[in-house]
């Protein structure tokens, strides 16, 4: 007697990216510190990893990011503030915009550093050598702006 088969299983549906007008936006989460993606319009995020919420900045708020120079980690924070202080380890950074930096290799290690546009000088938090701002032609700044 013939045994009956079993149907194929439907295969899952492709995965398909959100259409023009469901725009999405990030943030980091309060709990984790992963970066999350919401759709926008969300008031706050549950986060899949820890089950935290997180609340999402009101309407028309510019978002920054900056990496924590005590432990790291990604920080997220309302463009235009001067000091951000970090979660995770309670380091205050101090926040500049983009044309208010310059970036130059040190002068040792050559780890990129970036130091407030018109300093004399800036210390490698790698090895502690203090590279001369403009000393050395094989040193280049460059200013960055918007």
């Amino acid at each position: 007697m013939p045994v009956p088969l079993a149907p194929y299983p439907t295969p899952p549906a492709p995965h398909t990216p959100p259409s023009a007008n469901g725009q999405q936006s990030q943030l980091v989460c309060s709990g984790c510190r992963n970066l999350l993606l919401y759709p926008v319009g969300a008031s706050s995020v549950c986060c899949a990893v820890c089950n935290a919420v997180t609340a999402v900045p009101p309407p028309g708020t510019e978002m920054a990011q900056l990496i924590c120079g005590g432990c790291h980690t990604l920080l997220m924070y309302i463009r235009g503030a001067t000091s951000v202080q970090c979660s995770c380890c309670h380091t205050v950074n101090l926040a500049m915009e983009a044309n208010q930096v310059a970036h130059v290799n040190c002068g040792s290690c050559r780890m990129l550093l970036m130091y407030q546009y018109g300093a004399t000088s800036v210390k490698c938090a790698v090895c502690n050598f203090v590279t001369s701002i403009g000393a050395s032609t094989s040193i280049t700044e460059q200013k960055f702006s918007n």
